[in-house]
């Protein structure tokens, strides 16, 4: 019985965190992140990504169909 109970615990836990985690993502979709460059290439969920470490100007959060407009795609990191 302990057995049984332990294994539908533990699928319980995996498939309520894959929703919070599809819920985050779609959370994250309104707006993204650019580096204002003329370089940049990516948009990124998160301001603190890695990805943007290296932007030497301004980090501006538009929407991400605005992001898309421009030419932009999803940062490596957060694929």
């Amino acid at each position: 019985m302990k057995f049984n109970f332990f294994y539908i615990s533990l699928l319980f836990t995996i498939s309520n965190s894959l929703s919070f985690t599809e819920y985050r993502k779609s959370e994250k979709q309104d707006s993204v992140y650019l580096c204002d460059s003329s370089g940049g290439k990516k948009y990124h969920y998160s301001k603190d990504c890695r990805g943007l470490s290296n932007c030497k100007h301004k980090i501006i959060k538009v929407s991400l169909t605005e992001a898309k407009k421009r030419g932009k795609t999803l940062c490596g990191w957060e694929d």
